[in-house]
């Protein structure tokens, strides 16, 4: 039930370096000679954080303040959370995360394995009527590809601002095996599917048709993102040699 750390090699000759935490033990993180988990960089606070391990979890302390540090969950397509500046013992709920702290190299990254979270089964697969699925997605149909394709620059950066347009999502998709003979009037009508149908976004009042088509695409990737309907394991589908 170990948590683990791991600084990336800084520099060619570099080798990552790692730490181990059973329940219980923490680390102090920051530029101070003597923390733990030193980075050695003027914009690095000389206390920034600690990281105690807890159980099948951990916690994480701004020790800065001035930044909240972002900690950011590279498998769950822009999840994050915050923890701002003196919050002590915030409950990091990812298995797998990374810490950015903002340095002259644009940021350092500190990832944190944790155990594998326990889940309790559902009470209602025990008893009683079942409950609808709100976001029905049928993975195999070209919606779920133009979804992909929408999704993709978060999916692989969280911090990205990018969302594709129609005719980026076209380029995006030819070659991809049932995407041949798609149109960017085709584009734009699984872009409206899933935001009237499938996504069921709410809609901008008073503005034109430009923004109203830039905001329906935005508003599908947010969505998607924060309920999970799009994971990382997903993007081979955008191979064009599956």
């Amino acid at each position: 039930m170990s948590v683990i750390l791991q600084l990336p090699a800084v520099g060619d000759a570099g080798t990552p370096r790692s730490w181990e935490l059973a329940p219980g033990q923490r680390v102090l993180v920051g530029r101070e000679a003597g923390v733990e988990v030193r980075i050695d960089d003027p914009h690095v606070p000389r206390w920034a954080a600690e990281i105690r391990a807890v159980s099948d979890f951990w916690t994480l302390t701004n020790l800065g303040g001035e930044l909240p540090l972002v900690v950011e969950n590279p498998e769950g397509g822009g999840e994050f959370v915050k923890v701002a500046p003196g919050r002590s013992g915030a409950p990091v709920p990812f298995e797998f995360a990374r810490i950015r702290f903002p340095t002259a190299r644009s940021t350092t990254d500190l990832l944190v394995f944790a155990p594998e979270h326990q889940h309790e089964a559902s009470v209602e697969r025990l008893r009683g009527e079942s409950t609808r699925v709100p976001f029905r997605l049928d993975r195999s149909a070209k919606y779920f590809l133009v979804l992909l394709a929408l999704c993709e620059p978060r999916l692989i950066d969280p911090a990205s601002l990018v969302v594709p347009t129609d005719r980026d999502v076209l380029d995006r998709l030819r070659g991809v095996p049932g995407c041949d003979g798609l149109s960017p009037s085709a584009i734009g009508f699984h872009v409206d599917y899933l935001a009237d149908h499938k996504l069921r976004v709410k809609e901008r009042e008073a503005v034109g048709a430009e923004s109203r088509a830039d905001h329906r695409r935005q508003a599908i990737v947010s969505l998607a993102l924060r309920y999970d309907l799009v994971r990382l394991d997903d993007m081979r589908r955008l191979d064009a040699t599956a």
